[in-house]
């Protein structure tokens, strides 16, 4: 009888097949993205093994860890074999790597002198996210970050931002200025009718209160829309 090696359990594969001792023996650099998603599964089943698993989840992404990366807990635990404690560890890990590659690439500025700097400071918010959310930046006059605060959450399409959420923020941090940010995640970086509007009414309310809204960044991929730059705030 001729049996499928693909089948059987890593455990009857020759050590140096099974990535744990694979990765032991040759380092993590050998190791296919499957076979680093199956370490993170730990188990397959009796019908399927835990690398056979990891590329029939990679396979649903384009074999793209980058496209994995924005997947939900919920999304992936749909998948025969993955539970919610297996899809937040792939999750958590996938994080982990994108947290790395950040800090790696540059350090979060220590002051906030222009919109780039407010894009640096929050891009790692932004990162793979499928649906809306609304941050802040609270600074004092030497553009000092005091506090990073996620306003509100929302869907694919938008988000709700209340003015009296985000300057309450600001004067417990005793802002004295502050800069608005959201994401498209479309892509799409044209700033929206309710955009221009809510931009308009926050700015306003930052008049009054004397803490001005510096910027107001949109957010899609690794670019921004800055209303500042653009000469709409």
């Amino acid at each position: 009888m001729n049996l499928n090696p693909d089948k059987l359990s890593i455990k009857t594969w020759a050590e140096s097949d099974r990535p744990r001792e694979k990765l032991l023996a040759q380092g993590r650099r050998v190791l296919s993205d499957a076979e680093l998603i199956a370490i993170l599964i730990g188990s397959g089943s009796r019908h399927e093994t835990a690398v056979e698993l990891g590329k029939r989840i990679l396979h649903q992404y384009r074999n793209s860890l980058h496209e994995l990366g924005k997947v939900s807990v919920k999304e992936l635990s749909r998948f025969k074999g993955i539970g919610e404690a297996k899809a937040i560890s792939i999750i958590a890990a996938l994080e982990v790597g994108r947290r790395r590659a950040d800090s790696a690439e540059e350090a979060e500025p220590e002051k906030i002198g222009c919109s780039r700097d407010v894009f640096h400071a929050l891009r790692s918010c932004f990162a793979d996210l499928n649906h809306e959310e609304f941050w802040i930046l609270c600074v004092n006059r030497s553009g000092k970050v005091l506090a990073k605060s996620l306003i509100s959450r929302g869907g694919v399409a938008g988000t709700v931002a209340d003015p009296k959420i985000v300057f309450k923020l600001a004067l417990e941090h005793n802002a004295t200025s502050v800069f608005l940010a959201h994401n498209h995640p479309s892509g799409n970086l044209k700033p929206s009718q309710a955009d221009i509007v809510l931009t308009k009414k926050m700015a306003g309310a930052g008049q009054v209160l004397e803490i001005p809204v510096l910027d107001h960044l949109i957010f899609a991929g690794n670019t921004f829309y800055s209303f500042a730059d653009e000469g709409q705030l």
